[in-house]
């Protein structure tokens, strides 16, 4: 008769008696989501629905307006409004076409965010070869974007 094999020893953290330090289960954990990405299939310049669970996370905070920063790209924020189809789906909107084109978003780009909180998300771009954009800014002014003014962040050569 077979055996079925049992894991022993230390494992990662573990004290060395059998028992594991590992986290709980994910049906223990509070829902934190800090991090997530999108994959542009379509338009990079119209707005981008976010994944539900992030939508979920925020659920009774729903900002109006997010606040996107591009990592290693100064301390520039730019504005961008938020849309809530009512079914769960959160959408970046206005704002975001600049944001977009100031750091090259195009078709095939994957886009990782991470939420710093109040309202704050940082941004780092990939490009179709699943390599990282990397951007400087040449402008120290830290006020939001307008419409009018996109200033784009620029590929370091």
């Amino acid at each position: 008769m077979a055996s079925t094999p049992t894991r022993r020893g230390r494992g990662r953290g573990g004290r060395g008696d059998g028992s594991s330090s590992l986290p709980p289960p994910p049906s223990t954990l509070s829902l934190i989501i800090e991090e997530f990405f999108i994959v542009v299939y379509e338009d990079p310049l119209v707005k981008k629905a976010l994944p539900k669970k992030f939508a979920d996370y925020l659920d009774g905070q729903e900002p109006a307006k997010v606040y996107l920063r591009a990592a290693d790209c100064g301390p520039r924020l730019w504005t961008v409004e938020v849309l809530f189809d009512g079914q769960g789906r959160m959408y970046l909107d206005k704002g975001w076409e600049n944001f977009a084109i100031a750091h090259g978003v195009d078709f095939g780009c994957f886009v990782h965010f991470k939420y710093e909180g109040d309202d704050v998300l940082t941004v780092k771009v990939f490009d179709g070869t699943m390599c990282r954009k990397y951007y400087y800014s040449d402008d120290d002014d830290t006020d939001d974007e307008s419409d009018d003014d996109v200033k784009p962040c620029i590929h370091p050569l």
